[in-house]
Order: structure tokens, then sequence, then C-alpha cells
């Protein structure tokens, strides 16, 4: 498959035109047209890149380019690409195509060469039909093409005449090879011979080679001349359709050559030497339009699921040749018919039939010379008819000469004497004993057969057949075939019998078995059953029935009881209409006499009752007859049964069929009514309450009669009303509707009672008398008794009333939910239940109306039962009369002339005032003052005071109502008297008091700068208690002022309120000053007020950046920016504007920067900030902006942009990129080629510092798995470096090939981190088999048991079996390999090879040919009476002799044993069998123990191997003094390494001297860092005077190479310092100190002189970092102080010795020329210098150290409890009942087997040796014949 490209080197092109077709094939369900590309002067990848841009295909997409044979286009093929290709763009190679696709092709010569020849060839063949010889050379095509079949061969001839289908048409169909689309062309070719035509798009493929010959006359070889396919086809008719699919192929490939067509073309002036090939998919029609070829759809649709076939439709048949193939069927098969296969009249020594089923053709190699049709066999058919030519013939392997004609009737004649049946038993069913044969040995067994097949004829199963020369002559149908002996399929014989079943059944009703040789062959279907009919036409058929009164029942009649049936007289008669009394015999037959029986059934609901049955004989007079039935007197249904009898059995069947019978429906009803009967009556009825009275009418025998219309009934009683509404007649019944009875009772609980008569008249019987008792009935009447009307009653008491509730005879009635309601005006429902007495007293709550001036009031009463919506209600009144208890009370005021205060009445006083000397008055309901008493006013209540001075209230005297103060309130006042039942209430409303003072009031207390205050102020003058007073008028405006700092006047007004009296203040505005408090003063006359407001800031305008990272900002690529964004709102002014709607947006421009942040639109903060904290930033390298941007009012805020400068991340891995021997082949379990996989970091470097460990080689077996390896893939890890090897890859080698051929997928994957993988793109390989190196079966056979019998199902060796040549893997490996295998039979014991069982036809081996690297047999069987050694153990032997291989294959051996006797073989093969099974069983119980011991021993191993890691750490920690608290356990130990983990970081926070250079480029590919970062120092002092020396050098970048060093130079612009380490030498040797020379000292040094560079520590790559301070530190010395310093220079100088430059702890410098002093030389203090860091304590690297120990021995202890409890877990598990039970199961089985070798030991000790003396023909070869 390919995607962007392929990697090979550009070939030279040819520059020849050439112009190709592609089809875009990717997508399903679309329609596909094909693109015309140039390709003249492209080499493949140039076709490619064009074919990626021509069909918009992506470059990461895969694909397939291949032909239309679907050849895969490559580097080669592609040059070989011819003019006018045509190519498909697959998805994979065998996709199957979404539509039919045309391919252009081109034939020669004209059309008339190719439409004409067939008639040109044929018609030339004077005096013969030449029809037969085109369908010849059709199927010799069909034969050629099928002889590679390894199966079945398929060749079938199709006439489609049925017009309904479409016009005439024949197919020829084959299942053989196919053709694909370059076949197809070739065969339009006319005259393009096999020897010379090219069989593919490309020429390579393998040219014509000759088949092997085939045996039976079946060795056609196509295509000798190229012509005759074309010359039939247009024989037969005038077009023709050519489908195939090849072998191997998805598709289906079809070409149409039609006269038709070509003559259009011609006449149009088109290219007539060119075609279409369409190209689909099996089984699709879509292109099939033409209604004349509709059968078309039916072929194809048999196309799926076939591997390959060829298939010849030939339409425009003349119609001669319909006629022809119609009408002459059997002429035409056998035309081809040599002289000497036809039956001579004279001389011949086999019956004719013989020769009948012997037909065909015969066809010879190309030693002979033929014509290009093969009409005639020229020099064969001369030589033929020769009678001097001698043939000779192969025997035994020696020539014999012979004469063919006596040859051939020899073999003819050993034919039919052998092996000739003329009888084909078809279908087996199964074998049977027959006890109606004679003797006992013929008895059994008996083969039964569903079919025959007799000269030419099919007789099945159920067939009609007629028997010949037998007495009598039989007819019926073929219950089965019978064949003497032990068959168990279909089979020939020449003998046999039939069973044949008797008919007509109704006759003889038994079987009859006949030989097959008595079938009359000659007779027709027709006539047999014409000869049933009229046997059929004498039995009975039907009964007359007659009736001699002359009154005949009909069918379904209706007739009244007792109303007599018959006489009857009865006739048999038979379909001819003759009246029998007897069956018709058969020859001499017993006399059957027949008679009838009368059966009379009554139908009931649940069952059928037979009431009358008698039985009639034929008599000579009277014939059958029935005497007259007269007791038929109870109604319902009957049937009357007549059936035919046989005399002797009284059987009604007779042969498998009923005898003729009679059957008459008929009903009996009931007859008129005389008297009748009541039906039950409730003996207790109520009044009023209707009832039925149920009557049944009876006819004479007492069965329910009818009623009768305009039946009125009559009913009386004394003392009692009686009615009734109607009467109800349905069906028989009869029923009073509606009765109702009234009349009076003794009470509601005791009844009375009444006799009731109902009379019927006109019947005989028409009185009936029945006693009932009466009780009350329904309610009625609600009744309310009272002796006064209107009812009078004193208010404030309750009325009483008494209820009765009446039926409607007036009777007390009692009944459920008898509730009745009482409403009286005021008063709340009262109600009373009459349910159990029907009465009762209703008392209403006590009266309490408020009566004026005295006068009584009259109310309203209703009564009424809510139950009982029919019962009227009743309406009382009632007369309420005056009381003497108090009813009102009076209020007034003696301060206030006239002042009497009304209830709820308001009354306006001054807010804070009170209202004095109230007073109040009590009156009764008529109208009279009552006097004022102590026990009277204690009952007197205020709501203003609770303690009130009772002398004043006798004296009549309320407590002062003190105002409120404020006028909002409205306090509410009351005086009650007897808890507030009479009551009087009054409401006081405060009024204002003169103004004090001046307010204003703020709605909105909050004002942005510049902005005009929304809400107005408002002006008002209030009270001492701050009332609002109503005193401003609206001249008032002109008097007031306000004052306040940065207030704008310009816009402030002063507006008069009218509805309110106040004033409102706008226009309040502030143009400048501070943001915070502002005071504003208002005056009006003596009147001020001040109020306080805020400014805040103004709207936001514009966003400032407060706070972020450092610039020039610089991201590694994917990487994050540590330091937030802080974005702050501003109003035009600058202020801060804490504005929480505004949203701040951040982007990248240009867009091809990816920015993740935590969120990319973010509001602003109640401070008015948003902070923008970036979380990855991704993109190419480059220089990029991040722009903040905000919205107010859906109006941007334009904001700060940020410059941001994305660099390639050095250590992000983007790609792996695989190398390995793309030409290399990949043989089954062998070694891949070395792959070496490099990691492609951001920059495009190859990437070093990755561990090989995260590298991995995933192999799967089959195609690509989408992006990912599927779950299923092997994992290989990465090989160890060689010496010799580059460092920047991966190594795979020495990896295994699988052991399995076929297609395979590798993809290398690397972990990044613990979620994320990267992977390779997807290589697929094609795995092939190693070399061949044995035989092998595809599948296992069982060792067979054989005996020497004539079964040669007891002496078939293999059966079906396939033997391949294979690698040691098993992988089919010899394809391409000729030889043999010779199949031969060796003693299985150390005894001479002789006696051995020979095969059949007497021989010891037999050589197989191999085809395609595999041998199939079909069957190999030793021959019958074959000699060997009973219960022999014999060895079948597959041997292949192949040339050309390296080794010797081995042979395949299949054992054997042997057995002279049947019955032996059969109980030896049950017993391997049955061994065979066990000894797997065992075999796998052995490995599963096995396994289990080994996996047991290996789980030891590895339990002891982790406690002994354990120990050994766990030592190393006490060592170092780290205490482990016994017993140990794992979060003992996670906590220590927690705290020593915690103690560690703690003193890394700790403060300490840290280098404050900013390293932007640590970190990436091939960079090391700043200087000043590449190391640390201990000592302050010497850290101050080395980075103050270097200062100029603390701050350059060291990279590793010249390219990473240049790429940072590119990047800055040139601003950063670079050194790359590639390009500096430093001397590999140390140089001593100036005063060591040989080893020895010159001198004693002052002041610890010491290398300044020996000083630094590093903490990465010391090789490295050690380079780059020698090259700039050099020799540099650090010495303690100047003065020493300048000695030791001088000791130095004075020996003649180079001194460089010397630092001193004080900060001095002397230079390598002796100069010091002055401030060049003197280090400024350490505060004011970026120096090196120092290095953490030597207690946090022995923290790390044992942190990792802890960490180890944690691991450790994990592994050594985890193989502990598995190796515990596995131990108890060999313990468990389920293993104890299975090696209880194997001991079994072994003793069973060792019981089975005994077994067959003992067998085998009987050699009983049979030689060559006993050996018989073969029996088992099947003689395959010409049909």
């Amino acid at each position: 498959m390919f995607n962007t490209g392929v990697q090979r080197p550009p070939a030279a092109s040819s520059r020849e035109p050439r112009r190709v077709r592609v089809h875009d094939c990717r997508g399903e369900n679309k329609e596909v047209t094909g693109t015309f590309l140039e390709t003249s002067g492209l080499n493949f990848n140039d076709f490619l890149r064009i074919l990626h841009r021509e069909f918009s295909v992506p470059s990461h997409e895969r694909f397939v380019l291949a032909t239309t044979d679907r050849t895969v286009l490559d580097f080669d093929k592609f040059e070989e690409l011819q003019d006018g290709s045509t190519l498909y763009l697959l998805q994979q190679e065998d996709q199957a195509l979404p539509m039919a696709m045309e391919e252009r092709i081109m034939f020669i010569p004209h059309y008339d060469t190719l439409i004409q020849s067939g008639m040109y060839e044929y018609y030339a063949s004077e005096g013969q039909n030449s029809l037969p010889y085109a369908l010849a050379e059709l199927i010799d095509n069909a034969l050629s093409a099928t002889a590679k079949n390894t199966g079945m061969r398929t060749i079938e001839l199709k006439l489609l005449f049925d017009e309904s289908h479409g016009k005439p048409a024949l197919i020829v169909s084959d299942n053989g090879c196919g053709m694909n689309s370059k076949q197809l062309n070739n065969w339009a070719v006319y005259r393009l011979s096999k020897f010379t035509r090219e069989n593919s798009t490309f020429v390579r493929q393998e040219g014509y080679v000759r088949p092997d010959p085939v045996p039976r006359s079946l060795n056609s070889d196509i295509s000798y001349f190229g012509v005759g396919g074309k010359q039939a086809v247009f024989y037969i008719g005038d077009s023709t359709r050519m489908i195939s699919k090849p072998v191997g192929s998805p598709d289906v490939h079809e070409l149409v050559l039609s006269k038709e067509d070509f003559e259009r073309k011609e006449r149009n002036k088109e290219d007539i030497y060119s075609g279409i090939i369409r190209n689909r998919k099996p089984g699709d029609s879509s292109h099939v339009e033409n209604d004349d070829e509709r059968f078309l759809h039916a072929l194809i649709a048999e196309e799926p699921g076939k591997e390959s076939f060829t298939a010849v439709v030939i339409t425009g048949i003349l119609p001669e040749h319909v006629t022809f193939l119609k009408h002459d069927f059997k002429a035409w098969t056998r035309e081809l018919a040599l002289d000497w296969c036809t039956w001579p009249v004279k001389g011949a020594k086999v019956p004719q039939e013989c020769y009948s089923r012997f037909s065909g053709v015969m066809f010879t190699d190309d030693r002979f010379k033929v014509s290009t049709n093969k009409l005639t066999f020229m020099d064969l058919e001369l030589k033929l008819k020769n009678k001097d030519t001698i043939f000779t013939r192969i025997v035994n392997g020696q020539e014999k000469r012979s004469n063919i004609q006596r040859e051939f009737m020899e073999w003819l004649k050993n034919c039919h004497e052998k092996l000739d049946k003329q009888v084909k038993f078809l279908g087996f069913r199964k074998s049977i004993e027959r006890m109606d044969v004679p003797t006992k040995k013929m008895k059994n067994p008996w083969a039964t057969f569903s079919s025959i097949e007799w000269d030419g004829k099919i007789y099945k199963t159920g067939q009609l057949v007629k028997s010949q020369k037998t007495q009598p002559i039989l007819h019926g149908t073929v219950v089965q075939f019978l064949l003497y002996g032990d068959h168990a399929e279909d089979v020939f014989a020449a003998g046999g019998q039939v069973e044949v079943s008797l008919e007509p059944k109704a006759l003889y009703d038994n079987t009859k078995i006949i030989p097959i040789s008595k079938i009359d062959r000659t007779v027709t279907d027709e006539s047999i059953e014409k000869n049933i009919e009229n046997v059929l036409a004498k039995l009975p058929d039907m009964l007359k029935v007659d009736w001699p009164d002359g009154k005949p029942w009909t069918e379904n009649g209706v007739f009244a009881a007792g109303t007599p049936l018959g006489a009857l007289k009865i006739e048999i008669l038979n379909k001819k209409g003759e009246s029998i009394s007897r069956m018709p015999t058969v020859g001499q037959g017993t006399v059957r006499k027949l008679s009838v029986k009368l059966t009379l059934v009554k139908h009931g609901p649940k069952k059928n009752e037979e009431i009358l049955a008698f039985v009639a004989q034929h008599s000579a007079k009277w014939g059958i007859w029935f005497k007259k039935i007269d007791n038929l007197t109870n109604p319902g249904e009957y049937t009357l049964f007549l059936n035919t009898l046989l005399n002797e059995s009284n059987a009604t069947v007779f042969g498998g069929r009923e005898l003729p019978s009679y059957k008459l429906k008929f009903t009996m009803k009931e007859g008129s009514g005389e008297s009748f009967v009541m039906g039950s009556v409730s003996s207790t009825l109520h009044v009023g309450v209707p009832f039925d009275i149920p009557l049944q009418l009876k006819d004479r025998y007492g069965n329910s009669a009818m009623p009768l219309r305009n039946l009125q009934p009559l009913l009386k009683s004394s003392d009692m009303d009686l009615s009734y509404e109607a009467v109800d007649i349905s069906g028989n019944k009869f029923t009073i509707k509606g009765v109702k009875a009234r009349g009076k009772v003794l009470n509601y609980q005791q009844s009375k009672t009444y006799d009731l008569k109902v009379i019927l008249p006109g019947l005989k019987k028409n009185t009936q008398t029945i006693k009932i008792s009466l009780l009350p009935g329904n309610p009625h009447v609600l009744h309310v008794k009272t002796e006064d009307d209107p009812i009078i009653v004193e208010n404030g008491n309750p009325a009483r009333f008494n209820i009765e509730i009446h039926d409607e005879a007036g009777n007390i009635t009692a009944h459920p939910k008898q509730i009745v309601h009482s409403q009286v005006q005021g008063l709340p429902l009262a109600t009373i239940d009459c349910s159990s007495t029907g009465a009762g007293q209703l008392v209403t709550k006590p009266l309490n109306l408020k009566i004026i001036r005295g006068e009584p009031q009259k109310l309203k009463v209703q009564f009424w039962m809510p139950s009982q919506s029919s019962i009227a209600s009743v309406v009382r009144e009632l007369k309420v009369m005056p009381s003497t208890r108090v009813s009102l009370i009076e209020l007034y005021s003696r301060d206030v002339e006239n002042l009497v205060l009304k209830n709820n009445e308001k009354i306006e006083w001054p807010a804070g005032g009170s209202l004095e000397n109230l007073f109040y008055k009590l009156y009764d309901e008529t109208g009279r003052e009552v006097p004022l008493t102590a026990e009277i006013v204690s009952m007197i209540k205020v709501n203003w005071k609770g303690d009130v001075n009772l002398e004043d209230l006798v004296q009549g005297k309320l407590p002062n109502v003190q105002v409120p103060t404020k006028v909002q309130e409205e306090p509410f006042y009351q005086v009650s008297y007897h808890d507030q039942s009479v009551s009087i209430s009054f409401t006081v409303v405060p009024c204002p008091d003169e103004p004090k003072r001046l307010k204003a009031t703020l709605l909105q207390n909050t004002l942005k700068l510049g902005e005009m205050l929304s809400g107005n102020i408002n002006l008002q003058l209030l009270d001492q208690y701050d009332n609002a007073t109503k005193t401003l008028t609206s001249n008032c405006v002109k008097h007031m002022t306000v004052e306040a700092e940065g207030l704008d006047k310009s816009a402030v007004a002063f507006i008069w309120q009218e509805s309110n009296s106040s004033v409102e203040v706008t226009g309040i505005r502030f143009q400048c000053g501070t943001i915070g408090i502002r005071e504003m003063f208002f005056t009006y006359l003596s009147y001020a007020e001040s109020v306080i407001v805020k400014v805040t800031a103004g709207d936001p305008a514009q966003l400032k950046l407060v706070s972020g990272p450092k610039q020039p900002l610089q991201v590694l690529n994917d990487h994050s920016i540590p330091t937030p964004f802080i974005i702050q709102l501003s109003d035009k002014l600058g202020n801060p504007s804490p504005y929480q709607r505004v949203v701040v947006d951040i982007k990248s421009s240009p867009p091809a920067l990816k920015v993740t942040t935590t969120v990319t639109s973010e509001p602003a903060n109640p401070e008015g900030k948003a902070f923008f904290t970036v979380h990855r930033v991704s993109g190419p390298k480059g220089c990029y902006q991040l722009e903040f941007n905000g919205s107010f009012n859906n109006k941007p805020i334009s904001g700060p942009s940020v410059n941001i400068t994305v660099l390639p991340d050095p250590n992000k891995p983007v790609s792996l990129s695989v190398d390995y021997d793309t030409t290399a082949k990949f043989p089954a379990g062998g070694t891949f080629p070395v792959f070496s996989v490099t990691v492609v970091s951001d920059e495009g470097s190859l990437m070093t510092s990755l561990n090989p460990a995260a590298a991995s080689m995933l192999l799967w077996e089959g195609g690509p798995s989408g992006e990912t390896p599927p779950q299923t893939a092997t994992e290989l890890k990465c090989s160890k470096p060689m010496e010799n090897e580059r460092k920047d890859c991966f190594y795979f080698r020495d990896k295994e090939i699988p052991k399995r051929a076929g297609k395979h997928t590798i993809q290398f994957s690397l972990r990044v981190d613990k979620t994320k993988l990267l992977f390779s793109k997807q290589i697929i390989i094609n795995v092939v088999a190693n070399q061949p190196v044995k035989l092998r079966p595809d599948s296992q056979p069982q060792p067979p048991v054989l005996s020497c019998c004539k079964d040669i199902a007891n002496r078939t060796l293999v059966k079906n079996m396939t033997l391949r040549i294979v690698d040691s893997y098993g992988n089919p490996a010899g394809q391409d390999l000729e030889g043999n295998v010779v199949v031969s039979i060796m003693s299985s014991s150390d005894d001479s090879n002789k006696n051995l069982p020979l095969f059949e036809g007497k021989i010891n081996r037999i050589p197989i040919s191999f085809v395609e690297g595999k041998v199939r047999i079909t069957r190999l069987a030793i021959m019958e009476n074959s000699p060997g050694e009973d219960g022999g153990a014999y060895t079948l032997l597959f041997k292949p002799e192949v040339s050309m291989v390296p080794t010797p294959l081995a042979p395949f051996e299949l054992p054997f044993h042997f057995y002279n006797d049947e019955l032996t073989q059969q109980k030896m093969s049950e017993l391997l069998k049955k061994k065979n099974k066990l000894t797997t069983d065992v075999a796998v119980l052995e490995d599963f123990f096995t396994d289990f011991s080994k996996l047991l021993h290996l789980l030891r191993e590895q339990y002891l191997t982790a406690s002994a890691k354990e120990d050994d750490l766990r030592n190393v920690l006490i060592k170092r003094n780290v205490k482990i608290a016994q017993p140990v356990s794992i979060p003992d130990i996670d906590r220590l390494r927690n705290e020593k983990t915690a103690e560690a970081d703690g003193i890394l926070k700790m403060l300490r001297r840290v280098c404050s250079i900013h390293d932007n480029f640590r970190g990436q590919q091939d960079v090391l860092g700043m200087v000043g970062h590449l190391a640390y120092v201990q000592d302050d002092a010497a850290a101050r005077v080395i980075s103050w020396h270097i200062k100029g050098d603390m701050d350059c970048v060291i990279t590793k190479t010249t390219e990473a060093a240049r790429g940072i130079y590119d990047i800055t612009g040139g601003r950063q310092q670079v050194m790359a380490l590639n390009s500096v030498y430093v001397q590999p040797l140390n140089r001593p100190l100036p005063h060591i020379r040989n080893g020895h000292k010159l001198f004693d040094p002052p002041g610890n002189p010491v290398y300044a560079r020996e000083l630094l520590i590093y903490p990465h790559d010391k090789e490295s970092c050690d380079i780059v301070f020698k090259n700039i530190l050099r020799d540099t010395i650090l010495i303690d102080d100047l003065d020493s310093a300048n000695n030791y220079r001088r000791a130095v100088v004075q020996r003649k010795t180079h001194c460089p430059t010397i630092l001193t702890r004080e900060g001095d410098r002397i230079s390598s020329m002796g100069k010091f002093g002055g401030a060049q030389n003197k280090a400024p203090p350490i505060n004011t210098l970026q120096v090196f860091g120092a290095p953490p304590p030597q207690h946090y690297h022995t923290l790390k150290e044992e942190i990792d120990l802890l960490s180890q021995y944690q691991t450790a202890l994990q592994k050594k409890e985890r193989t502990e409890k598995e190796h515990d877990d596995h131990s108890e598990y060999m313990k468990s009942p389920e293993l104890l039970k299975k090696k209880k199961d194997m001991e079994e089985k072994n003793k069973q087997l060792e019981e089975i070798g005994r077994q067959i030991t003992l067998k085998s000790i009987r050699p009983v040796k049979r030689g060559m003396e006993n050996a018989g023909e073969p029996s088992g070869i099947i003689t395959k014949r010409a049909k």
C-alpha cells in the first residue's frame, strides 16, 4: 500500500506517449468515472504525486493502485504499463468494486472475420449437421478450463427456450480457472494462439506450458489455434456474452461481442476494433436492461460464493438451430460417437443396452493434426477406418499390438460380465431383515432405497407402476426398492425387488413385493390411473334415502315435540349409480356383504347422547328398511346417521377409505303452552318498590312453551293496591315487570302478610297464588311537625323542630343515609340522622341577631335531604323577638362639642398629641340605656390600655388616647363589651407639626466620574418628628442653592413637585477630581442640609497589562508560561474600573499558534482584573503575539499585546523514523533484519537522551489496525546498542520472524510519559514459508484398522486426504516444486518387509504427482484378499521425491493394523479409537501436571530470589543507620520514605546561594545551558571571585554542536553569546600546579594554591562541563590572600616557569602578566554579582540515596510478598479437590490404557499370513465410463 510516496531512486522513464485511465474506487456507494492521466516521461513517484493532486488523496491515507486483473503496481510494473491501460485506485487490494467499471480493449481482425468465421468453417462440413461440433468445441474449452480443478469439475449446458424469460439463449458454463480481463481480451482476438498470447497485463507472467495428460478422454488442450471458440459461438448465434471470474480475484469480467453492435459501429463510422470489458463485483446485474436478456439476472445471481467460473452466453440463435436442439436431442447428443461405438446388428456379444449407455467424443493430444474447429480428426479418422491399421496399447508397462475393433468388443464384453450394472440404486435408507423370504440365508441383509435409475429412467417412491408377466396384473405405487447384500450407499446392480402398494387401496389395502424386472416400462401413468379409476367406480359410493310415507324431513328442519320420524328405505349405490348389497370381489376372493346402521344422536351443551341405534340387513324383497320413530318428545338438536357396514366386522372403513354414509340434522322444538308456573319472588317486599314476577309456560310434555302474544295477566289481593308497568316476553320466558304494592304497615320494623293472586286468561290452568310480606317503602316525603306558624324564638336562644320521613303510603320509613339538613339565616348548618328510626328532633345554634329599634325579625328555615334529591325541601318561618342584653356602645367627647364617634370612624389629630375626656354609654336591643354597674363595666375592655380604672368606667369615662408622632402610623382603637360581642372602633390619623429642618433624600449615592446622577435628589421640610410638611411652595426653588467640590453646576436644576410639595434636584455631575467621597451642601432660607456621594471610575475604556512574565518572552513549543497575565480594566482617565460585566479574551496572532489556557474568555473580578495562565503554547517556530481584548455593551475595548517567541522543544519527540532493509525477505521462524528507530524532536533533530526501555516493537498477524496496534499485538523490547552503532538510534536486532506465513504488521512505539505513546507508521510485511522440510497432511488422520474383506470401506487406508510440502512450522512451502509422492507399505516391526499388504491392482507402490506442492488422495485402499499378517502392524509411508531441495524432505508415516477377518478388524478399530482417545487425554493431563509442577518450581525460585534481594537491601539500610520497624510492613516503609522526602524537600527550600541569571535555553536539544548554571561552588569567597573573574562568560550559552549554537544566534538576532563544544579543543591531560614538577614540589607553596576549576561542582554532564571550564578558566589558580599570591608567583617565575592568573579568596587578581591592583583587579561585593549557586548540603544527597534505597527495598518487599502469596496459592491449588480429581482421572485412564494394550496384544498374537495366492481382483475400483 502507498501513502505519500514510495522511497526508491528514480529510474529512466520512457518518453513514448502513454495515457492511462484511473477509476477512484475508494469511496462506497458513489458514482465512479474514469480520469485519463498522461504518464509519458513519468516514473512511479511522479505518477503518485499526480494521483494525490488529481484525486485529493490526503498524505496520510493509504491506498492501492492496481490493474483490472488486480495486479498491484510497483516501480517495475508501472514501467511496463501500456498506453490506454485502466487502473483502479482502491483502499485495499481485495476491495470490492463500488459499481461496474468499463475497460476499453482492442481486438482484430475486422468483425466480419469473427462473425462469419463460424459459418465458413462449419458450413464447410458437407453432409452433416455441424451444430453438435460447435457445442463440442465449447465443451472442449470448458474441459480444459477445469483440467486443474482439485475438486469437482462442473460443466453445464443450458438451453433457455422459455420466452417468458427472454429470447432463446444457450449457455455453456464451467467452474474452471476463469479468465482475467487480459485473457478475456485475448479470447476476443482472432487467431491468437495459446503459444503466443500474453495472459497478464505484464509480460513476465509464465507462458504456455503443456498440461499433463488427463485420463478418461478429458485431456483437451484449449486454444490451439485461437479460433475455435469464436467460430462456434458465431455459428450458433449472432451475439455472445463472455462472463468470467478468475481464481483469487474479487472481480467478474464481462465482454459482449455482437454482430448488431459491429454493424452499428460501422454505420456510424465508429472504431470497430475497440470494445468494452465490464468489470464488476459478483452478483451485480444492474447493467442488464434489455428485456430480451432478463434470464441473465438469475444467472448472475448465482455468482456470489463461487471461487472461479466462466459462462458463455449465446443469443440470437438461428431458428433452425432452435428447432434442431428442441426436437432432435438424442440425435445431436450422440452425433460424435465413432462408428465402432454403435451396436452391430449381427454378431453382438453384449446387449444393445451396453452400447446405449456408451457415448461421447474422443479427443487426442496435439500429436494428431486437427482442423481449427475440431470437426474432423484428419489422420486419426482415416486410420480408424483402415482395416490394416495396427494399434499399440500399453499393458502392464509393455507395448502390445492389437486390433482396435476387436479390443473394444472384448473390453465391452468384460465390462458387461464383470462390472456392468443395469440398475442404479439411489437414496439408501437402511438395511432390514425380511421375514417373508422362505430361506433363512436370504432374510438378511436387505438394503432399502428410495429410487432407482434404469435405462435412463428414474423410478421413485410413490410413483405409479404396473407389473408384467404376473397373475393377476398388479397396479400400485412404489413403497421402496430392495437389494440383497450389505450396501450403505448408491450402488449399481443387475437384480433387486420392488415393494408395491396395490391400488386402489380401498379394495386391496396391502402390499406386494415383485422383482424389478417385472415392472412394465412401456406403460404410461395415464393408463395405470385409468385402470385404477375403473376399479374404484365399482366400490360403494353413496346411500340413497327414500321416505315411503311421503313426508321427508329436510336438512336442518324444525319439528314439534312428538312428531314421528320415518319410515326409511335405504339403497347402497356405486359411482355408476348401480344398487349393490356386497363389495365387489377380486378373483375368487371372499364375498363381503353390506348392511346399514341407523344411529340417532341428541346434542347437548357438554356431550352428545346416543338415544337410538339399529342395524338393517339387506332383504331381497324389501331391500334395507327402518320403521317409524315416534318417541321424539324432548326439544333439542338431533342428528340421524346412516353408515354402511361390512357384515363380518361391522367396519365402516375398507382399504383406508370410508364406506358411504348419510347424515341428517334436525331440531325438535316445544309444543303450545297449556299451563304455567311462577318463578321465585322475594317473600319480603317494600311499599312502592317495584318487583318482577317471572312466569314459565309449559306444553303438554312439560316442556317450556312459547308465551302467547297479547296475553294480559291479572293481579289481585285484599287490603292492598297492586299495579304493574308492562309484560316482557323473551324467548319462552314471560315476566310481569314493575309490580308495585301499596298499603299500611304496623311500623318500620314489623311487616304485614298479604295473598297475591296471578291470573293468565286463556290457559287451561290459569291461576297461581303466592304470599308476600310488606314493609315501609322508600323515603317519599319530608314532614316537619310544628304547633305554631310562624315559630317564635327569643333572640339568643336555639330553635327546635320535630322531623319525620314518610313513604308514599304515609308510613314512617327508616333507610340508610336519611340525614336531614336545616339552614337558618345567619346560623351554621344543622343536621339530624333519621336513618335508624325515620324521625328525630333538630336543634339549631342560639340565634344572635342584631335587632334595630326593638323590632322582631322574621327568618326563613329550610329543611332538605341531600341524599334524596327526589324528595322536596320544606320551608318554615321563624320569628325572633328582641332581648334585654347590651347591644350597642356609644362614644363621645366632653371637650369637643357635638363630638360623637361612629363605628370605624377616622379622626385627624396632631402628631404627638393626646385625645382626652372620652365617655361611653350602653343600650339594649329595645334601645333603652343600660345602667352602668360594677358587674357590667367589668366586661368593658379597651385595646389601647391594659389596666383600666373601674371607678372611671362606672362613671362612663374611658382612658386618654396618645396620638403617634409619625404621620405614617394610623393606630386602631376599640371598645368592646362581653368578649367583643358588642364593640365600637375608631382610627386616629396623625397630622404633621410645624417645619423644623430641611431634608435631602438620594436614591443613588454612587456616581461614575463624568456621568449624570441617574436618580434625582428630593428636598423636603420636616417637623420635629421628621414628618414631611407641605409648607414649601413653587416659589421656593428661587431660594435654593447647592455646593460641592468638582460639581458641574451648569446642568443643576431645582424642580417643584406639586404632588408631594417637595423639590427635585437634577443634573448632578462631577467632571474632575479624585475618585472617592464628595459632600454636597443644600440651602433654603435659614434651612441647610448636606449629603454624601461616592464618585467611582468611569466606564471601562481600555485594558492594561499590570503583571505578567518577563520580556522578551520566549517559550518552548508545548510548554507553559508559569507567570500569569493580569489584565486591569481602566476608564478613559486611567482609573481602575471594577466592572464585572466586561469579558476579557485572549487569542494568538497569527492563529497558527495554539494557546491552551484554563479559559479563553475571563470575566473581570470585583477589582476589574482578569487572570490568564497559559498552560501550553503549541505552534511552529516563530514570533507571535498574544492579544488581550474586551467588550463592554457590545463595544470592543482594545487591550495590550505581548510578543512571544516560540522555540522548538528539542526534548519533545514528535515522530519515529524506521530504517531497515526493505528488500529483505521474511521467512517464517527466521530472524528479522535489524530495525533502527530514530526519534525526531520538535526541532527536527535526532534525540539521544531517551530511555531505550521506553521503545518497543509491536508485531501482530494481519493487516493494519487503524492508527494504533490491536490489544493482541506482541511487544518486543529494544536491543542493547553495539560499540560501533550510532547512539541516536534504538536497535531491534535478532527478533524472531513469526512462524505462521502470511500478512503481518509491525509498528514501533515510544512511551513519552505515563499516558502518552508515540507510534510509528505501520509496516506491512509478508512472511513467507521457510525451506521445505517435510510432508504433512492438512488434518491428521486416525490410524486405520483394515481387513481384507470385500467391503471397500473396511479396506480403505485414507480417504479425501491432502498432503502438502511444508516448512518446519507447517507453512505450505512447495508450490513451485515438482516431483512425486511415492506411497508404499512397510512393516512397523523389525521383521523383513515380506508378505506386505498390497494396494488395489496388486501393486506395492503408487506414485502421485505434486500439483502446486500438494497431492490430493481421494481414496487409497488395499486390495481384496490382500496378503498380510493377521494382527500385524504396518506403516503407510508417503515418501516425497522432489529435486532441487537442499535436504531431502521427511516423509509422512501413518501406522495401521491389518486383520484377516472383518469382525476382528471392527473390534480392533474400536479398541484403537478408544486407545487414541485415552492417549490424547492422558497426554493432555500429563502436560497439565508437568506445567503445574514447573510453575510451582518457578514460583519457588522467584520467591527465593526476591527474598534474597530483600535481605541484601535491608542489610544495606541497617548499615546506613536507617531504622526500619519490625516486623517490616509496606505502610511503615512508605511512611519512612515520605518523611525523608519531606526532609529533603525542606532542605531544598532552605535559603542558599543561587545563580540569578535567567537560563532561557536550558533543556533544548544539544544545549547544556548558561555557564552560571553549569556548576556549583561551595565556598562563598571562591564563588565571588571566580564568578567575577569570568563575569563576561557567565551568561554564555554552551551547546554541544555548532548547529545548535547557530540556532540560538539566529533566534536572538545575534544578541546572545554562544559557544559550541565541538569547536573547542582542550588538552586531554591535567597539568599539575606550577610548583610541582615531575611529581615533586619545587617549593612549599603559600596560601593553599588550587586550580580554580577544581572548586566547581558539576550537577550534570560532568565530562562536557569539564571541557567548558577548562576552556574558560584554563589554569587560573585560587590562593588565600594577596601576599601569598605574590610570593607564589615570584617563586614560580624565579624557577623559569610560566605562572597563570591567580585569584585570591579576598577578591584580588594577579594577571598572568603579574599585574594587580586597581578597581579592575578587585572583585565587588557578592551581592552585586551574578554568582554561581551553592550546592545542596551533603545531608541532602545522603537523604536522596536513602530515599532511593527505601524505594528499592519497598519494591523488593512487595515482590517478595507477592511471589510468596503466588507460591502458596499455587501449592494450595495443587492440593485442591479439583486437581486431586484430575489426578485420579489420569490414573483411571492409564489403567484403561494398560487394559486396552493387553487386549490388543492378545488379539495380535495369532499371526496368520496370507500370500499372493489368496489375492483376488480389486473390488473397490470405481470404473468410470463415458456417458
